[in-house]
């Protein structure tokens, strides 16, 4: 992957969502973001289907741990969200490679709508802003 120009500084996407208008906003004005990186699709389908039977997930993240390793530098951001395991071992790998892990905070917001003699309630999320994993 190449960049534009060598001084951009962009998010790497390690999670299963496209990011909201609201998030590439914020990556723009608060972390100087300027270009969003979505894993390719084969990294992609790795990262969202995280098999829950399998014992180390070590080996199984090696192809992204290259993907970050080749087309990330110093100080590039890397939002991760999903799998708890898989999310803890990427965080501490991001550290190691010195790019900076961050994930999104959202507020949640319940709606109850009546139908008959039913209930709905129906959540919202809506995002606050970065943190930087500690």
């Amino acid at each position: 992957m190449k960049r534009s120009k060598e001084a951009t500084r962009l998010m790497f996407l390690l999670f299963s969502h496209t990011l909201t208008p609201l998030q590439i906003e914020d990556a723009k004005k608060s972390l100087n973001v300027e270009e969003f990186v979505y894993l390719p699709s084969n990294l992609q389908r790795i990262w969202s289907a995280i098999p829950p039977d399998i014992e180390n997930i070590k080996d199984l993240l090696k192809p992204i741990e290259e993907f970050l390793v080749q087309s990330s530098k110093k100080d590039d951001f890397v939002l991760i969200q999903g799998d708890f395991g898989a999310t803890c071992y990427m965080v501490s790998f991001s550290k190691e490679i010195d790019l900076i892990p961050i994930y999104s905070t959202n507020k949640r917001v319940a709606k109850e709508i009546k139908k008959g003699d039913k209930l709905i309630k129906i959540s919202e999320f809506k995002h606050l802003r970065y943190r930087r994993y500690l």
